[in-house]
């Protein structure tokens, strides 16, 4: 496949952004399942390493805002939060698959999702301390919300997005990113 075109790349940004919409519904019925799998997260940092930086930023931001507006997930309470973590998820993945070409895949894929998913947990985790100084918030607090609770939300993530990577690419879906 050629590259993407800006099209291609708002089709698939839109597609992610109503996945950010459905996959928390779908998961609805699992008790606690929005902090457990973090399913909005998944069409984020897909969002970021197919299409780049500005399109991840862009569905980091409207993904999580529609849903809140359309099915009340996230609450309005954490909303902003979301938006933020998911906006640093989306741009980061974007901005390392294209800076960084190890010429190994599963490296350029972990790399960019495991340095976009720290940074997006420390940012949104300095915005709701800098909201929340004069309530108790703390360490233990900001690592158990951000790291213990959704650890298997982590996993998903890590393991599901390189294989639909990489099944976008075999079936000629997006661009093989270091062709034969």
């Amino acid at each position: 496949m050629k590259k993407l075109t800006a099209m291609n790349k708002f089709m698939i940004t839109a597609v992610c952004i109503a996945l950010c919409i459905v996959l928390p519904v779908a998961l609805h019925s699992i008790p606690n399942a929005g902090t457990l799998f973090s399913p909005m997260h998944i069409p984020v940092l897909l969002c970021g390493i197919i299409c780049g930086w500005p399109y991840g930023l862009l569905c980091g931001l409207i993904g999580p805002l529609l849903s809140s507006l359309l099915t009340s997930m996230p609450v309005m309470a954490k909303l902003p939060f979301m938006m933020v973590e998911l906006a640093v998820y989306g741009m980061l993945t974007g901005l390392v698959m294209h800076l960084l070409r190890t010429g190994k895949l599963a490296l350029d894929l972990y790399a960019s999702l495991l340095i976009a998913m720290l940074s997006g947990r420390i940012v949104a985790g300095i915005l709701r301390a800098f909201f929340l100084a004069g309530e108790s918030y703390s360490w233990s607090i900001w690592v158990t919300s951000y790291f213990v609770s959704c650890l298997p939300g982590i996993l998903v993530q890590l393991i599901l997005i390189p294989i639909l990577y990489i099944a976008l690419e075999r079936a000629g879906l997006i661009p093989t990113r270091y062709p034969q």
